[in-house]
């Protein structure tokens, strides 16, 4: 059915430091001709920290989409879309929480908004946790605590987690591993 659509033109629009939003012109299966919105995305890593008593280390932050603080799991843009996304997810994890590691395995790749952007996250789990400290941006405010996996399936199901990329770590992680 792909061979159904055919893109005729990419117009980038603006092009923004995390995001670059264009229109594309589409040809549809009927013969019209549509205009879509697309927002490229250059990727991001993610990590599930496990600690040595088997809770996850979780950041809170605040996100100016939402205008609240959000609790998620370590996780940030790739460096350049040729950045491999193991190393951004250990980058992510020292940069966020303050632990280092050197293993990570991938746990599960998701794609945040299929409808109109690219965005791939690929989603690591560690438990080689090592200790060392937190490289935030100027712009970072964020807060460092474990939480037991019962505990953020509460909050997954109460609707104070929200973040889809969290959320599906979280209980991919907890199929896969619990």
């Amino acid at each position: 059915m792909a061979e159904e659509f055919k893109r005729l033109q990419r117009e980038l629009v603006q092009k923004g430091a995390i995001i670059d939003y264009y229109q594309d012109t589409v040809q549809i299966p009927n013969g019209n001709i549509v205009k879509w919105d697309f927002i490229g995305h250059k990727g991001a890593a993610a990590v599930v920290p496990v600690t040595e008593d088997g809770k996850i280390l979780m950041v809170r932050q605040y996100r100016n989409a939402l205008d609240r603080y959000t609790l998620e799991i370590p996780a940030g843009g790739l460096n350049g879309a040729e950045e491999p996304t193991d190393i951004a997810a250990m980058r992510e994890l020292e940069e966020e929480t303050g632990y280092r590691t050197e293993e990570v395995t991938l746990l599960i790749t998701i794609r945040t908004t299929v409808a109109f952007c690219n965005e791939k996250i690929d989603i690591y789990v560690t438990d080689h946790l090592i200790p060392s400290h937190q490289h935030l941006d100027e712009d970072e405010y964020i807060d460092v605590k474990p939480y037991d996996m019962a505990e953020l399936e509460e909050m997954i199901y109460d609707g104070r987690i929200q973040d889809s990329k969290t959320i599906a770590a979280l209980l991919a992680y907890k199929n896969k591993y619990m």
